[in-house]
């Protein structure tokens, strides 16, 4: 009987034992487990898992996108960073470096920039005479014989058989047989109105003897632009004989668009190409600035003028011109592939640092090859995205004001949450959602009205609807900024 009560005391014992030992080896673990479950039950959970590529493929569980990439959670505004205002974005720093965003800084400094147009060559006008007779005759000889003849200053244009020609040099011989002084000077005051030239004056007074053809002389040296006679013509004094033009020296006229006009002024370098001479360029300075606007094209008129020492312009040549200016004040300057350029507005992405972008709304002024000017909307030093900037604007557009944020704007509270649409009031444009609770405020889930702003859509919206917005806490109340079917749970 007492070998059973001794094994079964033995037994009990250890029983206790091994129940010791157990609890002391096991416990540690047990706490570690319970601690991995309440660090989960805190851990935050992602609002929606989006596609790498593509920011308009979301879904509310993983899984893999159209390419095969899995899907990236995103947690909302709830990861830091500052709040920018609608339209910010917070993208996974492994979809900044898939989308190969790169960044650069606005800076303020000088901007060398071109006015491009297009002109034609022309003759100086200052430089291009018309010759004209004064006298009613004959052309009895013609020493230039065609259009684009070189002609010298001095040389013989033509000779002309004039009968009041004839008479007024009679009258001058006559006042010099008379031997009366202010007849003599009566008459050849009008042999020079009539444009007799001095030596055929001189030799009048000379041999006495009327000359019954007269020759005439260029004025100027230069190319006969223009010749409206031949030899034998009856001219008259309203007729324009011939034209002499010089082109040592030429004009460009070209036109440049209305909102240009600022920046152009006498004395700005010309660079200038012709296509018959496609490996030299001309190198000239803006002449005058013609003073009306042309209504119809909504351009002005402006002449440009080149040295043509070697004659290699020549008129109605066609011309592709480039003005340059230097600005000399510095200005706020970011790379030209940064701005986002639309029919109404232009636009640049800001980075904000720890994967946060925001599109907002820049004025723009003159620009370059590299840079443009920004006149409002950025300040010096502010990151700019420079490429993938399209994709980054696609996303932040939706739900943007494309405003930068005051102090009074940065005190707007807003969450991005998830709720079931219970009813809507189109006319009030008001919904009632029953949203989950919100962390960072503390807020449980709750069932309230919320107003919808004025730029969100509210058609598709129905009641029973899973959906995931964004809203605001202004003064009439809990506003609506954006919001997104989730489809069924």
């Amino acid at each position: 009987m007492k070998k059973p009560i001794i094994t079964l005391i033995l037994g009990i014992a250890i029983g206790f034992a091994a129940m010791f030992v157990f609890n002391k080896f096991q416990s540690p673990a047990g706490s570690a487990a319970t601690g991995s479950e309440e660090s989960a039950s805190k851990e935050k959970k992602p609002l929606y898992w989006v596609a790498p590529m593509d920011a308009n493929y979301r879904r509310d569980k993983p899984g893999k996108s159209p390419m095969g990439m899995d899907l990236i959670p995103y947690y909302g505004d709830e990861g830091g960073g500052n709040d920018a205002g609608p339209g910010t974005i917070r993208i996974n720093p492994d979809v900044v470096n898939n989308l190969g965003v790169r960044t650069t800084k606005s800076i303020r400094k000088p901007l060398h920039f071109e006015i491009n147009t297009v002109g034609y060559v022309a003759y100086d006008e200052d430089k291009l005479v018309h010759v004209h007779s004064r006298i009613e005759g004959w052309i009895e000889q013609l020493f230039v014989k065609a259009v684009g003849d070189k002609v010298e200053k001095g040389q013989a244009l033509y000779s002309i058989y004039s009968p009041s020609l004839v008479n007024a040099q009679e009258e001058l011989l006559l006042a010099l047989k008379r031997n009366n002084k202010v007849l003599i000077n009566a008459a050849k005051d009008r042999l020079k109105s009539l444009q007799l030239p001095q030596s055929a004056i001189n030799k009048l007074i000379k041999t006495r003897k009327v000359q019954q053809n007269i020759t005439f002389f260029a004025p100027q040296g230069g190319f006969v632009d223009k010749l409206n006679i031949r030899q034998g013509f009856f001219v008259k004094p309203a007729m324009t004989l011939l034209s002499i033009g010089d082109i040592d020296n030429v004009w460009v006229e070209a036109e440049v668009i209305e909102s240009q006009i600022s920046h152009i002024y006498p004395n700005l370098p010309v660079s200038m190409q012709v296509d018959a001479i496609p490996t030299q360029s001309f190198n000239g300075k803006v002449d005058y600035i013609y003073p009306t606007l042309d209504a119809k094209k909504r351009t002005l008129k402006i002449r440009i003028k080149f040295a043509n020492k070697d004659h290699s312009l020549k008129p109605n040549m066609f011309a592709t011109i480039q003005i340059h200016h230097n600005e000399q004040q510095p200005l706020l300057l970011v790379p030209s592939e940064a701005v986002i350029r639309s029919g109404k507005a232009s636009r640049v992405v800001l980075a904000l640092g720890e994967g946060q972008f925001k599109s907002i709304e820049v004025k723009t002024g003159r620009k370059s090859d590299d840079y443009i000017e920004i006149l409002s909307g950025l300040d010096e030093g502010e990151e700019v995205v420079t490429s993938a900037q399209f994709l980054l604007d696609s996303e932040s557009s939706k739900t943007s004001d494309f405003k930068r944020m005051n102090h009074e704007e940065r005190e707007i509270s807003s969450a991005t949450v998830n709720g079931t649409i219970n009813s809507i009031m189109q006319d009030m444009r008001m919904v009632n959602i029953s949203r989950e609770a919100i962390e960072k405020w503390g807020r449980d889930a709750a069932t309230l009205d919320f107003l919808v702003d004025d730029t969100v859509g509210m058609y598709g919206l129905k009641a029973g609807m899973k959906v995931m917005f964004t809203f605001e806490i202004r003064e009439q109340g809990f506003v609506i900024t954006s919001i997104m079917d989730m489809g069924e749970k």
